[in-house]
């Protein structure tokens, strides 16, 4: 008896059984695309050394896993905490309150984001500390102004506007080799730990108000926490001066067999269990914190959320260790392949088609494709929204792979395209925009930082390029891409609106001037 007490207790903080299921088989169908590619480009066009292809395939396994618990966690208690902290944030009636804890809420979630520890470590002339603070500081100011608006109803089209002109403005006075560096670090800040966070926050916040504009003001938070760091490190690269190393990169480690291959990753999982360990453990400690003050919520609750933690943490040193040990050498790899004369042509279709898969395994847009579909009634499917971001990235990535070979400034396609995205914004519904630029920082994730990112450094030193300047900025225009294709597929909705709104007012006016027989005979 008493020992089916203590399982029923235990039980009671595990998920069940079809939970695991079906974040599994979310997962493996997110990195089992990208596995193929990368099997069929070794088979048919490069030719690797089996010992990669082993450590990649174990790589792949890992992420799988890892995205898997991750998911499970980040549902169980991330996505939690942000909507306990959203439902308070609002009763406080305290605007120092607000900013203060906004802050450190966005500097503590930010030090735990994988893609940004990924993108630090790929970047050898900036210490990764000094990064990761500086894009920690910008998320916290800019998670405070972004639930400001929400507080005070401040139009996002507009504050897009303001802000993306400092934005350019300072990126004019701001080194080359910042640049890239800088628009990339806007799109991996908000990837898997931030955004259920930052999205749960937003619907915390917004089930309190009943006005007709909380749905709108529901998205958006993610999109505004995208510009903060890219201006954040815009300043950084005024006042700090690169240590050298633009073209050095790690050398990749080769095993030989399958022992070799096991101790590669079981050498380096201590060093990511160390890294997440530190990286998770202030927001631990603030939920604790906020708990024994604010919430003081029951056994049950505390546990499911402590588990999330666990299963969290789990999936985060699985994940980080398969990308950084896996991945990343063969992304370096057949970027340089692929880079020879011989192959160049097909660097961009190639690039695109990995743009286009890559995209469906970043756990976050998983995350906000659901959200979008729940919010709006199913008006907006996932698969609609999964497709858009798709395309989006397949643009993207195949115009990075153009920069990569003709070191053309990132500021030609950014420039652009981010005028066109906030064109956009005046034309279409709020909330299209709203979920358009959530989108931006939503599809710029993990997957992207450990592959295309390696890929493009491989193929930017095989051709001769500047790393810091042609190889980065692969993430910053995955960010950009789809601000276009989610907010044109607002417009095609609008358009349809107005086509059918005319055609009932034709259907309409034509009924009232038909003579009384005819409607008769109707």
């Amino acid at each position: 008896m008493k020992a089916d007490r203590v399982f029923d207790q235990i039980s009671a903080y595990i998920p069940e059984k079809r939970f695991y299921k079906e974040k599994f088989k979310d997962a493996a169908s997110s990195v089992i695309p990208i596995a193929c590619i990368v099997v069929v480009l070794c088979a048919l066009l490069v030719p690797l050394e089996s010992g990669l292809m082993l450590t990649f395939l174990v790589g792949a396994a890992l992420l799988v896993l890892g995205m898997t618990l991750f998911t499970i966690g980040a549902q169980m208690s991330v996505s939690k905490m942000g909507e306990y902290v959203g439902a308070y944030i609002p009763k406080t009636r305290k605007l120092a309150i607000v900013i203060c804890m906004s802050f450190l809420l966005g500097l503590i979630i930010t030090v735990s984001e994988p893609d940004l520890m990924v993108l630090a470590e790929l970047i050898p002339s900036i210490p990764s500390p000094v990064l990761i603070i500086s894009v920690g500081c910008g998320v916290g100011v800019f998670l405070a102004a972004a639930l400001l608006r929400m507080l005070f109803g401040i139009p996002l089209s507009r504050m897009l506007c303001v802000l993306y002109a400092l934005l350019f403005v300072l990126a004019f006075f701001t080194p080359a080799q910042f640049l890239s560096i800088a628009f990339d670090s806007g799109g991996v800040t908000t990837g898997p730990m931030t955004v259920p966070f930052i999205m749960s926050l937003g619907l915390g916040i917004c089930a309190i108000r009943s006005d007709r504009h909380a749905e709108d003001d529901s998205f958006g938070l993610v999109a505004l926490c995208s510009v903060g760091p890219i201006i954040s490190v815009l300043i950084l690269g005024m006042i700090y001066s690169p240590s050298g190393g633009e073209d050095i990169l790690p050398p990749s480690a080769v095993s030989e067999n399958t022992r070799q291959v096991t101790m590669l990753f079981a050498a380096g999982m201590p060093a990511h269990a160390k890294e997440i360990g530190i990286a998770l453990l202030p927001l631990a400690l603030f939920m604790l914190v906020f708990n024994i003050i604010v919430l003081h919520l029951g056994r049950r609750s505390l546990g499911r959320i402590v588990t999330g933690l666990v299963y969290t943490c789990v999936g985060l040193i699985l994940f980080l260790t398969g990308a950084n040990i896996g991945f990343m050498p063969i992304g370096r790899e057949l970027g340089t392949r692929l880079a020879d004369p011989s192959l160049r042509i097909l660097i961009i279709p190639i690039g695109m088609v990995m743009g286009y898969f890559t995209v469906k395994a970043e756990p976050a847009v998983y995350v906000l494709n659901k959200q979008v579909e729940e919010i709006t009634n199913g008006n907006i499917s996932a698969n609609a929204m999964g497709t858009a971001l798709s395309v989006g990235v397949a643009v993207s990535v195949g115009l990075s792979m153009v920069r990569v070979l003709t070191g053309i400034n990132i500021l030609v396609f950014v420039l652009p395209g981010y005028f066109a995205a906030i064109l956009l914004s005046f034309f279409v519904p709020k909330l299209y925009t709203a979920i358009a630029f959530d989108s931006g920082g939503v599809a710029s994730g993990p997957m992207t930082a450990a592959f295309i990112v390696p890929f493009a450094q491989g193929a930017c030193l095989a051709s001769g390029g500047n790393m810091l300047t042609d190889a980065f900025g692969v993430v910053a225009l995955v960010a950009m891409t789809p601000l276009i294709t989610v907010q044109m597929m607002g417009l095609v909705s609008v358009i349809k609106d107005k086509r059918a709104a005319r055609r009932r007012a034709i259907l309409e006016y034509e009924f009232d001037n038909m003579d009384d027989d005819a409607i008769i005979l109707i």
